[in-house]
Order: structure tokens, then sequence, then C-alpha cells
């Protein structure tokens, strides 16, 4: 329950909503952080933008002023699309102001009510971006659906997609079938094999960072442990790269768990598109309820690869025992 002490008014969060509209909208962008360090963050975008790959094949071959021939460009384009979501939810700001209060008295702060009403308009707007965070890569779109996880397309929705289509395959070089199960007996040979496919440019490329479950991840450390515990140089279990690949980082995360891929590519080529410039997207508190008041949010929301193509992205699609590697 309030405190007593302190006076904080349903106009004051009408206030603090208005205001604070932009900073509130940030929220749940800034809780993506821990997410954000693997991804590239694209504003600006309502509901979609191309993202094109030109291509041409040009090369010198001896001096020769006659020589021509005709130029073929490729134009390759995604499209990074974000989906516009919104929230609406009534709720008792009596049930925060414990919250808030407690968060900022521990800092000695004196807050008036408007400050108070920020707080907790700044919880509800975190929360958002927590579920974004977790359903990056399980999302699948459904206009029919009424969560997060039914707003966007996550990046291994996108990924299943594209190997149905053939965008991603063996054939292209974008795609390595794992043909048995990774556990703590194999895990550093296959994880080597997988590295090892991946196209030489891409082995060139710094910065590189392998998505992937945290049991692929224990898997490898304890196999890796049993395999070079003896040698001199291996003074940690916990390895940050494949053997040999000094350019690949480990990135085991918590969206990963129970997914079907790895996922090896640089930042710049993991994309989040946000929009956060548009009138569209807004935050608004309205009082509709003689107790009760009423959150409304609305924003654009999306994922996607920049490129599939070899020279940028290598998928792992692990072994599955009811279909075999396919």
């Amino acid at each position: 329950m309030a405190d007593s002490h302190i006076i904080c008014t349903d106009q004051d969060f009408l206030t603090s909503a208005r205001k604070c509209r932009k900073e509130l909208l940030r929220i749940p962008v800034h809780r993506l952080m821990d997410t954000l360090k693997y991804f590239t963050i694209r504003p600006g975008i309502r509901y979609e933008e191309k993202l094109m790959n030109v291509d041409a094949d040009m090369e010198f071959g001896p001096y020769d002023p006659k020589r021509t021939q005709q130029l073929d460009v490729e134009f390759g384009a995604r499209v990074l699309k974000t989906y516009f979501g919104s929230v609406r939810r009534e709720f008792d700001p009596n049930e925060y102001y414990k919250t808030a209060l407690g968060s900022s008295i521990t800092k000695g702060e004196a807050l008036k009510g408007v400050e108070i009403a920020r707080l907790v308009l700044s919880i509800l707007s975190g929360k958002l971006g927590d579920h974004l965070a977790r359903h990056i890569f399980d999302a699948v779109r459904n206009d029919a659906g009424t969560k997060t996880k039914d707003l966007f397309n996550g990046l291994d929705t996108i990924t299943a997609t594209e190997i149905t289509s053939g965008g991603l395959s063996t054939a292209k070089g974008n795609l390595y079938k794992f043909t048995e199960a990774i556990d703590s007996t194999n895990a550093v040979d296959q994880i080597t094999a997988f590295c090892r496919s991946m196209d030489d440019f891409l082995k060139g490329t710094p910065g590189l960072q392998l998505l992937m479950p945290y049991d692929v991840f224990y898997a490898y450390l304890d196999d890796y442990k049993a395999t070079t515990g003896a040698i001199v140089y291996n003074t940690s279990f916990n390895q940050l790269h494949p053997e040999g690949f000094e350019n690949i980082t480990f990135c085991p995360m918590f969206q990963k768990k129970d997914s079907k891929f790895l996922q090896l590519a640089a930042k710049n080529n993991l994309l989040i598109g946000v929009n956060q410039m548009g009138e569209e997207e807004s935050i608004v508190v309205e009082k509709h309820d003689v107790v009760l008041l009423t959150f409304f949010a609305t924003m654009f929301f999306g994922c996607d690869y920049e490129s599939i193509n070899p020279e940028r992205l290598l998928v792992g699609k692990l072994y599955d025992p009811a279909g075999g590697g396919a």
C-alpha cells in the first residue's frame, strides 16, 4: 500500500506518461541490452526496410583496350520487417508504490508524486522489453495472437523458413547439418567440423559470434577438458573460443534453450529493427475506472539477418533423432 506521507495522484501518472513519453518508449529497447550486445539495432523502421545486397563480377585481366564484356549485376534484397504491437492493461498504482519507493529510499531520495509515477511507469515499460528479449529467437508471427511471442518472427523462425525455401542449404554453403547429437564426448570434434565447414571468406572475418544453447556450450567445455586436461596451456575451464578459431566467440544464450539451430555470424549481420521516431508509437495512461488506471502502449519491433550469403552466415542445424540430420 502507498505510504500515507506520499501524495501521488492519478493526474501525476497522466502527466508523467505525457512528459516522459520518449524516455518510456526507449526503456523496452534498453532492457534488451544483454541481447543487443550480439545484435545491431536499426532504428527508424516502420513496417519494413529493404536490405540491399549488390554483387557484380568485376576483375582485371591482361591489358587489352578492345576487350569488353557485359556487366551482370545481381541485386539481392532481404526485408527487415517490424511489426506494430500494442498492449493495454488496467493496473492499480498502489501495487507498485512499494517497489518504486524501495529503490529510491535506499538512495536517500525524497520523491515527488510525479517522480514516483514515472518510476512506476518505468517498471511497466521495462516488462515489455523483458518479453521482447525472451522471444528474440522463438517468436512466430500470429495475427490473432495476444502475446509477445505472437508479435514478430524470431531469428530461429526465420532460419527454419529459409531452410524450407532453400535460401539456406548445404549446397549453398550457408547451412551445416549435424549428423549426431552433440554431447560431452563429441562436442569438440563436432563444433570443430562445423567451424571448418564455413566459407573461407567467413573464416577470415573478425568478431564472429557463435550463438548457441547452454547445453551445447557446456558439452563443449566438458569434452574439451576431458580431451586436453593434461596439456599445460589448458589453464581455464571456461573456453571462450573454439580451438583453432580465435576470431569466433562462444555466445551461449538462455533464449536458445531447446533451439534447433546454431548461428555463426558477426554482430553487424544480426539485426533488430525498431522505430522509436514516429508518432504511431506511444505510451499513454488514462483513467476510465474509479480505482484502476489504463496503461496503453504501441511499438514497432522485428529482427532478421542482413544477409544469408555464406560469406556472412553459417547456420548449424542440430541433429534431430526423429528426423535425422535433415
